[in-house]
C-alpha cells in the first residue's frame, strides 16, 4: 500500500482513520509526537526544541524538517504523515525530501467536513488520559458509562478549547491556511477528497481503495 499524507479540519476523523491504518501495518508519524519524543530523550536537539517551546516560540520549519527526514530515513514500510505539511514552504520542503529519499508511492487524502458537523463532533468529544476518545453525540463512540472510560475506568475529560467560539476560530484558520496546500497537491494529481458524512467503515474502505490503486 502507498503512504499517505492526511489533511483534515478539526474533528474530521483523522485520528480514527489513522488508527485503522496502523492496524494494517502503517507507521504513524506525528510532528507533535516527534517533538515531544525528542525532548523526552534529552538529546541536544530535544534541548533546543524545549528551549524554543518554553519561550513560547514556534519550532522552525528547518528543525521540523530535520526531524521528519531523520524518521523517514529509517522507515521501510508505508507511513501516515499527520500534521505536516501546514504551509506551502513545508509542502515544497517535503517534496524535495521525498525526491531525495526516492519516496514516490504516496497519496494525499483530504477529509471533507462542514463547520456545523465538525463543531457537533468537537463539542461532544471526551478523552481519557489512556488515549481513548469518545463522543456523546455518536452512538458508536459513546462511553458505556457516562463520563467513564470503557478501557481503564478513569474519568473522561473535555478539551478546554472545545467550545463554540474557539472551535470556529480553529476551523476557519485551518481552512484558510490549507487552501493553497490542497491546490499544490491537486496540481501534482495527488489529492483525494473524501466526504466524511458517511459511515466510518465506508470512509476507511475508500481510503484503502485510494492507497491500493
Amino acid at each position: 500500500m502507498k503512504s499517505v499524507i492526511f489533511i483534515a479540519p478539526p474533528a474530521a476523523g483523522k485520528g480514527t482513520h489513522s488508527k485503522r491504518l496502523q492496524t494494517l501495518g502503517y507507521e504513524h508519524i506525528s510532528t507533535g509526537d516527534m517533538l515531544r519524543e525528542e525532548i523526552s530523550l534529552g538529546t541536544d536537539l530535544g534541548k533546543e526544541i524545549s528551549e524554543i517551546i518554553n519561550k513560547g516560540e514556534l519550532v522552525s520549519d528547518d528543525l521540523v524538517h530535520s526531524l521528519i527526514k531523520k524518521r523517514l530515513m529509517h522507515i521501510d514500510k508505508p507511513f501516515i504523515l499527520d500534521g505536516y505539511p501546514r504551509t506551502i514552504k513545508q509542502a515544497e520542503n517535503l517534496n524535495n525530501l521525498f525526491q531525495e529519499l526516492n519516496i514516490q508511492d504516496y497519496e494525499v487524502i483530504y477529509l471533507e467536513i462542514s463547520l456545523e458537523e465538525a463543531m457537533k463532533r468537537a463539542l461532544g468529544r471526551l478523552s481519557c488520559s489512556c488515549g481513548e476518545t469518545y463522543n456523546i453525540y455518536n452512538e458508536n463512540f459513546k462511553p458505556k458509562k457516562d463520563g467513564i472510560c470503557d478501557k481503564c475506568g478513569k474519568a473522561l475529560i473535555k478539551r478546554s478549547d472545545d467550545n463554540e467560539e474557539s472551535f470556529k476560530v480553529r476551523f476557519e484558520t485551518f481552512m484558510n491556511s490549507t487552501k493553497p496546500i490542497k491546490e499544490y497537491y491537486e496540481k501534482k494529481n495527488k489529492l483525494h477528497s473524501i466526504d466524511t458524512m458517511q459511515d466510518d467503515e465506508k470512509i476507511t474502505e475508500r481510503i484503502k481503495e485510494i492507497l491500493n490503486d
